[in-house]
């Protein structure tokens, strides 16, 4: 029995060792056949390539946006660069505004302070010229006040003796016109000159004034002129009238008369001569 057991297990031993590497080989031409038949069935099967390429298509498809995406990059780079040049398009308008605003109100500043420049030049030179013409004619009296005569007593009696010589004791019958007289031929004063010195406005007195008696008739000098009276005065006039009273030279029917204020309506007939 106990051989029996030795032999049986030899036995079995002999067999898995025949059986282990048939096993093996068969395994070795399955793998054969496996890699054999895919090629096989590669090269038989070409019109089945289509189908398997199909897989394939949406792969494709899933790589075509790709310039989609370059497209769209650009699109919105160029709608960027727009919206920059707008920025800045917008921005120089405003600058630009801004800046014409600012020249203008600069402007509008150096005009009014021009304009307040000038008028104050202005007002400096005309108050200049009022104070040199005003001390032209202070100049101008104090000549005039230098060279005339001072007046004595002796002059004061001379004077008042050739007035009172020459009083009217009826003045309508003493009293004559240029007309009277046959006509004015004296000295004529321009026009200029008598609209500045002499007529109704400008009043005098002819006390102070450079006085001479010639031909027995009173002389005196007024504004370069002598002026002879060759009429008597009224009688009506106050005794001291050509002191005290205001006169004034008019010319009237184409003949100077000389008029006193005093007594309105009574002119003397009186000869200018330079």
């Amino acid at each position: 029995m106990k051989m029996i057991g030795i032999t049986s297990a030899a036995v079995l031993s002999l067999a898995l060792g025949i059986a282990a590497p048939a096993y093996a080989q068969h395994e070795e031409q399955g793998e054969k056949q496996e890699h054999a038949q895919p090629q096989a069935g590669h090269e038989q099967g070409k019109p089945e390539e289509q189908h398997a390429q199909q897989p394939q298509h949406p792969q494709e498809q899933h790589q075509q946006p790709q310039p989609n995406q370059q497209q769209q990059k650009q699109e919105q780079q160029t709608r960027h660069s727009q919206q920059q040049a707008e920025q800045k398009q917008q921005q120089q308008s405003q600058h630009n505004q801004q800046q014409a605003e600012r020249n203008q109100q600069q402007q509008t500043q150096h005009n009014q302070q021009q304009a307040e420049r000038n008028q104050q030049q202005q007002t400096q030179h005309n108050q200049q010229q009022a104070e040199q013409k005003q001390q032209q004619q202070a100049q101008h009296n104090q000549q005039q006040a230098r060279q005339q005569p001072q007046r004595t007593r002796q002059q004061d009696r001379i004077q008042q003796s050739a007035w009172q010589q020459h009083r009217s004791q009826n003045w309508q019958s003493d009293h004559r016109t240029w007309q009277q007289r046959g006509g004015y031929r004296g000295y004529r004063i321009p026009d200029d000159r008598y609209r500045g010195y002499f007529g109704p406005s400008h009043g005098f007195r002819i006390n102070g004034l450079p006085f001479l008696v010639v031909g027995g008739y009173p002389r005196f000098q007024y504004q370069g002129y002598w002026i002879s009276t060759v009429d008597p005065w009224p009688e009506a006039w106050g005794n001291n009238w050509y002191d005290n009273d205001d006169v004034y030279v008019n010319y009237v029917d184409n003949g100077y008369y000389l008029y006193n204020r005093s007594y309105p309506g009574q002119g003397i007939a009186i000869n200018i001569t330079l």
